[in-house]
């Protein structure tokens, strides 16, 4: 289980809703999960954060407002339309290993903890 940030604002990614007791899709619209999730995703208003990524943000006392996580969202779309698919995403005193793909926050770690670390499988580097 990981978080979502959605116009800036973290939410916890809970459980798929719209199953009913007896694990059967129940499908009121006739839409596809793929259509909704791609409705929901395609939107380049929100990016996930991993599990270990949170943990490392929290065991290192970093956190982001708002306007950080919209900061951080805008170097996703950046790197998304240049083609990129890991990014390390340099903010503030933070390096962010991102998977562009997914728009999720693979890892996270202090600029002091990031020295003498080699990162590797990175296609591109934004810098904000």
């Amino acid at each position: 289980m990981g978080y979502r940030v959605i116009n800036g604002k973290l939410c916890l990614i809970q459980d798929f809703q719209g199953y009913n007791s007896s694990n059967k899709k129940i499908n009121k619209n006739n839409n596809s999960f793929k259509d909704l999730l791609n409705n929901k995703i395609d939107n380049k208003e929100s990016f996930v954060i991993s599990n270990h990524a949170a943990e490392r943000l929290k065991e290192r006392n970093i956190s982001f407002n708002e306007s950080d996580m919209k900061n951080i969202n805008e170097g996703i779309n950046k790197a998304e339309q240049k083609g990129s698919k890991e990014t390390l995403i340099l903010y503030k005193d933070t390096a962010l290993v991102t998977s562009i793909k997914n728009r999720t926050i693979i890892t996270a770690m202090a600029k002091e903890n990031s020295k003498n670390n080699v990162f590797t499988n990175i296609d591109s580097v934004v810098i904000l």
